[in-house]
C-alpha cells in the first residue's frame, strides 16, 4: 500500500513541473492588446491582393503615356435671354366701337331712368323732380343739372313729347350740348417742326387714379399711330413705380428714362426731355408721383417738375388723370392740381362698371378744360380718345331696346 500511494504522489509532482514548464515555454500576451486570429485558407487570404501582395503580370500598371484621357467637354455656351415680343397695338379708331358697347352696359340705368321719365303722358312737377334727383345721383353736379331739366322742360312745353323716340331724341340733343362737342380735345402730341424738339406731355393725378398705367396705355396709342415716344419715370418716390412703367414700355419697343429711388423727380424728368431731343423722339410722356392735395409741400415739388422741364421749352399737354367712380372727391382733386399746374386735360379711369357718367359734364365744367381720354377697362389697348357723341349715345343706347 505504501508504494501505491508513492507512485501516487510521483505521479502529481510530474504533472505539476510539466504544467509550469508549459507556462514558461509560451509567451505572454502584452495587456490591453489583441491578436488577430490567423487567417483562414480560401476564405480570409487572397494570394495577389493586399498590402505584402505581388500584383499579377496582367495586372501591371500601364505607363502614363499610354494612359487614354477623355476629351475635355466643351463648356455649354450661355444661353441668351429672349428679347421681349414687341407688341402692335391696336390703333385708336377701333377703340371708339367699344367706348359706346361698354358705356352702354355701363350706364344704361342713367338713359333708361331719364327716358322712362320724361316718356310719361303728363310731365308734371313731381316728374321734374324726379329727373333732377336721377341726374344729380348721376353726379352731373347741381349748376349743370337745373340748367339741363330747365332746358328739357322749356322744350318739352313748347315742343311737346310725342313718343318714347321723340323723348329720346330731345334727352340726347341736350345731353350733347352740356357735354359740348365743340370742346378741342385734340391731344398735342406732334413733334415741334420748327426747332425739332418733342412734344412733352406731363402726367399728374393723386394715387390710385391709374396714373402709371394710362401713361403706358397712352404710349401704346401713340405707338399705333407710328410715334417715336419716350417716357420718363419722375415717380420716384412709389416703390416699383419705374418697373411698372419700363414694363409697359418694353411691351411696345419704348424707351424709359428713370433715376434712383426717392431721387430728385424734377432731374428724371429734366433727363427724360433732354433724351427725348437727342434721340429725335416725337413725344415725351413724363409720369409723376401721385400727390394728395392736402400735402402742400409735395404740391409745389410737382410745380418744380413743370418748371424744370420748361428749360428745355414749353410743356404741350399737362393731363390730370382721375378715377370717375370718385364722384365729387373727384371735383376737388381736379380744383387744386388746377391751381399748381395749367391742366390741359382730363383723362377718365374707369368710367366703365360703376362709373357714373355725369362726372365727365362735372368736371370740364370745373376746370374749364375737356376731357380727352377716357379708360374703359383692364386691358392694355382700354383708353380711347373721348368722342361727345360716342359718349352719350353709349348712355342712351340701349335704353330704348
Amino acid at each position: 500500500m505504501a508504494a501505491v500511494e508513492y507512485i501516487v504522489i510521483v505521479a502529481a509532482v510530474v504533472v505539476v513541473l510539466g504544467i509550469a514548464l508549459a507556462a514558461f515555454l509560451v509567451p505572454r500576451r502584452r495587456r490591453g492588446t489583441v491578436e488577430a486570429p490567423p487567417p483562414r485558407p480560401g476564405v480570409d487570404y487572397q494570394p495577389g491582393v493586399g498590402d505584402d501582395a505581388t500584383a499579377p503580370a496582367e495586372a501591371q500598371r500601364t505607363p502614363i503615356s499610354d494612359v487614354q484621357l477623355p476629351e475635355p467637354e466643351a463648356p455649354e455656351a450661355p444661353v441668351e435671354p429672349e428679347a421681349p415680343a414687341i407688341e402692335r397695338p391696336e390703333p385708336a379708331a377701333g377703340r371708339l366701337v367699344r367706348l359706346r358697347s361698354r358705356l352702354a352696359r355701363s350706364q344704361t340705368s342713367l338713359g333708361k331712368g331719364l327716358l322712362s321719365l320724361l316718356s310719361r303722358e303728363r310731365l308734371d312737377d313731381e316728374t321734374w323732380e324726379e329727373i333732377e334727383d336721377t341726374l344729380l345721383t348721376a353726379d352731373l353736379g347741381v349748376a349743370p343739372t337745373q340748367e339741363l331739366v330747365e332746358r328739357l322742360r322749356t322744350r318739352a312745353r313748347v315742343e311737346g313729347i310725342q313718343s318714347p323716340e321723340a323723348a329720346r331724341t330731345l334727352l340726347r340733343e341736350e345731353l350733347l350740348a352740356l357735354v359740348d362737342p365743340s370742346l378741342d380735345r385734340m391731344l398735342r402730341t406732334d413733334r415741334h417742326v420748327e426747332d425739332g424738339r418733342p412734344a412733352v406731355v406731363l402726367v399728374v393725378g393723386v394715387n390710385g387714379t391709374g396714373k402709371t398705367t394710362t401713361v403706358g396705355k397712352l404710349a401704346r396709342v401713340l405707338v399705333a399711330e407710328d410715334r417715336d415716344v419716350l417716357l420718363g419715370a419722375a415717380d420716384t418716390f412709389r416703390a416699383a413705380a419705374a418697373d411698372q412703367l419700363t414694363t409697359w414700355g418694353d411691351r411696345v419697343g419704348v424707351v424709359t428714362v428713370r433715376g434712383p429711388e426717392g431721387g430728385d423727380p424734377a432731374s428724371v424728368a429734366f433727363d427724360a426731355v433732354k433724351a427725348g431731343i437727342e434721340q429725335e423722339a416725337d413725344t415725351v410722356l413724363v409720369d409723376t408721383a401721385g400727390r394728395l392735395q392736402t400735402k402742400v409741400g409735395l404740391m409745389d415739388e410737382l410745380g418744380k417738375v413743370k418748371r424744370v422741364i420748361e428749360k428745355h421749352g414749353p410743356v404741350d399737354e399737362v393731363l390730370l388723370v382721375l378715377d370717375a367712380t370718385t364722384g365729387q372727391n373727384g371735383l376737388v382733386q381736379a380744383r387744386v392740381f388746377g391751381e399748381v399746374v395749367d391742366v390741359t386735360g382730363i383723362v377718365l379711369t374707369k368710367l366703365d362698371g360703376t362709373a357714373k357718367g355725369g362726372i365727365v359734364v362735372a368736371v370740364q365744367r370745373e376746370l374749364g378744360v375737356p376731357v380727352k381720354l377716357v379708360g374703359l377697362g383692364e386691358g392694355p389697348d382700354d383708353l380711347a380718345p373721348f368722342d361727345p357723341e360716342a359718349f352719350v349715345d353709349g348712355i342712351l343706347g340701349d335704353a330704348d331696346g
